[in-house]
């Protein structure tokens, strides 16, 4: 069985690495194995483009078991802890449109470039099935920018339009390349900070990486278990 995390940045997954070179035999970088299982580690590069693209050299080479996007998110829901893990079951890309004279934005659905009910979308939605498989983690809803919030009147605005729990750099592609590819995957992530008026002191990154990562080697020996 061929489990791949996907990450953004080395960083976040720093300490799951550390875990699988002390556990697991290193056949090739990157590359883990223990007795029936193995793990790849795939970092990206952070944003859409880099992530895309990444996934679409991998997926076209490896047909994984398993795909698990890992990494810190921001969230919109202030109900959720700082260092919570979530499980994302669903993501949308939330810039790609125009902006109106009125300073409104149209997204690339509403402007019949897309259809919002092409495959894989749903209502210009991408949704993972099969996240049921993964109940001991909060579900929330996703979406997906290139430039992260940090004002707000445009946070304002965005929550007008969109109602979400969290939002990340590459949660839409990479739903897209897994459903695309017909791949099982999940995807989680830790919230390091609250989408507000940008305030790196009140982040806790620290303490998102680290929860992150504990459940990323929980899910890996749960595996190992079966």
């Amino acid at each position: 069985m061929l489990i791949t995390i996907v990450s953004a940045t080395p960083f976040e997954i720093a300490p799951t690495v550390k875990y699988l070179k002390e556990e697991f035999d290193e056949k090739d970088i990157g590359l883990y194995e223990k007795d029936k299982l193995m793990i790849r580690t795939l970092v990206t590069g952070v944003g859409m483009p880099l992530t895309a693209f990444q996934l679409g050299l991998y997926l076209g080479k490896e047909q994984p078991s398993l795909l698990i996007n890992a990494g810190v998110a921001g969230a919109f829901n202030k109900s959720l802890e700082l260092g919570a893990v979530v499980n994302v079951i669903s993501d949308r890309f939330g810039d790609l449109g125009v902006e109106e004279a009125d300073g409104s934005f149209t997204d690339i659905h509403e402007m019949g470039l897309i259809n919002p009910n092409d495959k894989p979308f749903e209502q210009g939605v991408l949704n993972n099935k099969n996240s049921e498989a993964f109940n001991f983690l909060k579900k929330v809803s996703g979406i997906t920018i290139n430039k992260v919030h940090g004002e707000s009147a445009s946070i304002q605005q965005f929550e007008k339009k969109y109602s979400v729990d969290v939002e990340t750099m590459e949660g839409a592609a990479f739903f897209m390349a897994s459903l695309q590819t017909e791949v099982n995957f999940l995807a989680i992530r830790s919230i390091s900070n609250y989408v507000e008026s940008r305030n790196r002191s009140a982040w806790k990154l620290e303490l998102a990486i680290d929860n992150l990562n504990e459940v990323l080697k929980e899910i890996i020996n749960g595996f190992m278990k079966k």
